[in-house]
């Protein structure tokens, strides 16, 4: 599913309160009483090789697909290679996405401190073992599928390198006629994103990576996302979100060469990549009203989307997979696939409109009243349920607008569904044990 609006004023939306802000402290301390910057000081990181030791050669670890082992405790993806994971990797179970605000003073050399922190943290998690401060280092052992991936928003180009800002990274345009935007779940400074196969490994990486980075900063939001469980799902399987529908049929995959072009911008006319293995991401925060949804029979919702909900299959075909025929008519002569619905509005126009969808659920406490919450949202009904959809792609002007904007003009999903947070990210390359994430702006 993707971005639409809410063609009804009187949609009930969810009590979606952000989280309490981090307070800025002092450096943290580690078991032994050495601070962190003390540790990075003494060489356990310092300048640009983080793990690398004296006239090492490190190869890239690869990025792509890894085999999922039955036991989470050994299942690892690696963190170094030339691109992020996290992208092209199979989507565990549970995601976090944290948006974080640089201090108000921060400088070119403090935003690299942050990122060798952070590159160092996250390698060794990802990896299955605890951080230098990691208090509780038992339960960085079972790494369970943890990727880490990081973006950045326009201020750490703003301070570090600003030739180097992308041109599209900024606010995406108004679509005036779905977005009920919240100021709550928009932009952000620094981009976290985690996901793993186990709640607790995910919750553990959490506050680790955080207990780094926050004395450069505060968290601006936090958003919990979960999909089928690790096992419930056959490898490859697309997964379902919260309105019954199969969520990101039309992907691209590392099976071809359609990763390359749409996500990492390669051999794509007119598009190009911000850097050698970077890329974009939009992260749009969904309201889906189930109470209204719950109104609607199963052909209305198929009708809605273009596709059966038994399977995936558009109108027109058997299978998930068979290619919609948009030109089909009814004995009554009407489109099979009707003007308004979803997959017929998403389809692309032009060659560069292709997105990466990895989208995950989420479904927060019901409220017990109805009411106005503090973010102006109404409150009530028996679920506050809504998707983090995750869009990846080159340049998300050419990309993913162009989609957004005919949805928005015209989308059957808009009855039921409401965009209520927007921010666009860029995706640095990966990086070499012997370099930090985003180093290449220092250059």
């Amino acid at each position: 599913m993707s971005d639409s609006r809410q063609a009804h004023d009187t949609q009930k939306l969810p009590d979606d309160s952000s989280l309490p802000r981090v307070t800025p402290a002092a450096g943290e301390q580690t078991p032994t009483g050495w601070s962190r910057r003390t540790a990075i000081a003494a060489g356990l990181g310092a300048g640009a090789g983080v793990v690398a030791g004296a006239g090492s050669a490190y190869a890239y670890a690869s990025s792509q697909s890894p085999e999922y082992t039955p036991n989470l405790s050994t299942a690892t993806v690696g963190f170094y290679g030339d691109k992020q994971a996290g992208i092209d990797t199979p989507p565990p179970a549970y995601g976090q996405f944290i948006a974080f605000d640089l201090g108000e003073n921060t400088t070119k050399d403090a935003v690299a401190r942050l990122l060798r922190i952070l590159t160092q943290d996250a390698a060794q998690l990802t990896a299955g073992q605890a951080p230098i401060v990691d208090q509780e280092p038992e339960l960085a052992a079972v790494p369970a599928n943890l990727t880490v991936t990081v973006g950045f928003g326009e201020r750490i180009f703003d301070i570090v390198a600003p030739e180097k800002k992308p041109d599209w990274l900024k606010p995406l345009p108004a679509f005036k006629q779905i977005d009920r935007l919240d100021d709550a779940w928009n932009d952000g400074d620094l981009l976290l994103q985690l996901c793993a196969d186990d709640r607790v490994t995910l919750a553990h990486a959490q506050r680790a990576l955080l207990k780094g980075l926050r004395s450069f900063g505060s968290i601006r939001w936090v958003q919990e996302g979960f999909r089928r469980s690790y096992g419930s799902e056959n490898p490859g399987e697309t997964t379902r979100n919260l309105f019954g529908q199969i969520d990101g049929t039309i992907n691209p995959t590392s099976a071809d060469d359609t990763m390359n072009q749409y996500v990492w911008g390669q051999n794509l006319e007119g598009v190009q990549a911000w850097e050698p293995g970077g890329t974009s991401l939009v992260i749009r925060r969904i309201h889906m009203n189930m109470d209204t949804w719950d109104l609607s029979d199963r052909p209305a919702r198929e009708d809605a989307v273009g596709r059966k909900l038994s399977n995936g299959a558009p109108l027109t075909g058997t299978n998930e997979h068979d290619v919609a025929d948009l030109g089909a008519t009814n004995e009554l002569g009407f489109t099979v696939i009707a003007p308004y619905a979803h997959i017929r509005r998403a389809a692309p126009e032009k060659e560069a409109e292709r997105i990466l969808r990895r989208p995950y659920n989420y479904d927060l406490p019901v409220s017990h009243a109805s009411g106005i919450s503090q973010h102006g949202d109404i409150t009530g009904g028996i679920s506050q349920t809504g998707l983090i959809f995750c869009s990846y792609q080159a340049d998300p002007i050419q990309q993913f607008v162009p989609i957004q904007q005919r949805l928005a003009e015209l989308d059957m999903l808009n009855t039921w569904t409401t965009p209520i947070g927007s921010a666009v990210f860029a995706i640095p390359a990966g990086c070499r044990e012997d370099q930090f994430i985003g180093q290449s702006l220092f250059s």
